[in-house]
């Protein structure tokens, strides 16, 4: 009795490790899409003329994303974004599905960083559906970030 007890909370224990993996798509694996759902995701000039803006065809401001945006503009160097890195996270998991949150490293992207002016980092820039977007320089708490959220970014 003893060992078909163990045996049973074993598979049990196996069955609900594995069952978060399988339950994104029959073959366990889990999408690029899913994973911006809960995450920050890494943005290179590519990704941003692609899901953003297109600023070598078009002049005027035009978001292309299907989900409001904040883009964080960093330095693996910098103190104040190594502070806000782990609430961009948290905000992201908390926000998942209604918003997408970027990062952008200003060494590898030079000129994403100067398309926004990015001379000092952190620096946040707040893409709502409709409208230009906004920009936030230097870190602030997670109640600022929530509150520019739930205020600009979902109204």
């Amino acid at each position: 009795m003893k060992k078909v007890l163990s045996s049973t909370i074993i598979a049990l224990f196996a069955l609900f490790i594995t069952l978060p993996l399988s339950a994104h798509l029959p073959g366990g694996e889990i999408t690029q899409q899913d994973k911006e759902k809960s995450e920050v995701v890494q943005m290179d000039k590519a990704m941003f003329i692609k899901d953003v803006f297109d600023y070598e065809k078009n002049k005027e401001w035009k978001y292309l994303g299907n989900k409001p945006a904040i883009i964080d503009f960093y330095a693996d160097w910098c103190a104040p974004c190594r502070v806000t890195m782990p609430i961009m996270k948290e905000l992201a998991s908390e926000y998942a599905g209604k918003i997408v949150i970027y990062k952008v490293n200003v060494d590898h992207n030079k000129e994403l960083a100067s398309l926004f002016n990015a001379s000092s980092i952190p620096l946040f820039v707040f893409i709502p559906m409709e409208g230009e977007p906004q920009i936030l320089r230097g870190a602030a708490d997670k109640a600022t970030y929530e509150k520019i959220i739930e205020e600009f970014l979902l109204k």
